[in-house]
């Protein structure tokens, strides 16, 4: 280990050195220093200095930046990022990354920035759901701009089960209609029907019945969706909402279709109440014992009197 280090100071002293101007030398060798930084780095890093290697790998990043090869200094800037990732100084770690990300997006390279800010999307997701939300949909964003909206459906999917998972509804509804206008464009209809079905969830969480009788009307344009398995269940839930009907909201919410949903969705599934505890319906036993018990309790009707009971005379 000691040796590791003593190494890494000999690359930083080079590329110290690289750096210095003379009268023979006007500008500095950035190039040369760049890489004895990274050298530096990795030596660090192999003797678990991690401090110091994320402080070389800023230096490389540095040098890179100022010889303007802007793709090298976004990768060391990414690298810096993720010794703060091994120290779990993680809110650090991600800002780094989302530097790096505008340097690759700068350098013509917007595939390799949406990469990175997914990357550090989940890194930061046990952390902080809400900063997990802003990568996945700033990459997503990026990826649209290049017209690639398979990939940037994929992030904003992500965005919206965080948003329900935090309960962040009126957002989610948000996420999830711009989702299944994408999906709409590529032609991916099966997943427009299953984004109708997280759209009625989030919007009767929010208490919004009209939004989400709202979507499954519109939804009707999809092809395929009227008649459907998904229409059907949707036409019954908002039935049984509207109705106050708790047997059959709970019949719906808790079938395949709903029940293996991702998870976030399924969740909304169980847990939807239908407003004011809502009401059940007799079922047929109870219905055949109510009458029964009427009739039990009925006053028999008084029989007409015979007059000739007591005979003729």
């Amino acid at each position: 280990m000691a040796q590791k280090i003593n190494e890494a100071h000999e690359h930083i002293a080079k590329a110290e050195k690289y750096l210095k101007t003379s009268f023979m030398k006007w500008k500095p060798d950035y190039d040369s220093a760049a890489s004895e930084y990274a050298k530096a780095a990795v030596a660090f890093k192999n003797a678990r200095q991690l401090e110091q290697a994320k402080d070389a790998y800023l230096q490389e990043a540095e040098a890179h930046t100022n010889n303007r090869t802007l793709f090298h200094a976004a990768k060391a800037f990414e690298q810096a990022g993720m010794m703060l990732k091994d120290m779990q100084r993680l809110p650090e770690a991600i800002q780094y990354i989302e530097k790096a990300s505008m340097m690759y997006v700068e350098n013509g390279t917007p595939d390799t920035a949406a990469m990175a800010l997914d990357r550090a999307g989940k890194l930061i997701e046990p952390l902080d759901l809400a900063k997990a939300v802003h990568l996945y949909q700033q990459a997503a964003g990026v990826f649209e701009n290049e017209d690639r909206l398979r990939q940037a459906v994929e992030l904003i999917g992500k965005a919206s089960r965080l948003l329900v998972r935090q309960q962040k509804f009126d957002e989610a509804a948000v996420s999830l209609q711009k989702e299944k206008n994408m999906y709409k464009e590529i032609e991916n209809y099966p997943t427009c029907f299953k984004k109708t079905i997280a759209q009625v969830l989030v919007h009767l969480h929010r208490a919004d019945y009209v939004a989400a009788d709202k979507c499954v009307r519109e939804s009707y344009s999809i092809p395929g969706f009227s008649g459907s398995e998904d229409c059907i269940a949707m036409e019954q839930l908002l039935q049984g909402f509207d109705e106050q009907d708790e047997e059959q909201v709970s019949r719906v919410c808790t079938s395949p279709l709903l029940k293996y949903m991702d998870n976030d969705y399924a969740k909304l599934a169980i847990s939807l109440k239908v407003p004011g505890g809502g009401k059940k319906k007799p079922t047929a036993a109870a219905a055949a014992s109510g009458d029964s018990g009427a009739s039990a309790g009925a006053v028999p009707p008084e029989e007409d009197e015979d007059e000739y009971a007591g005979g003729l005379c």
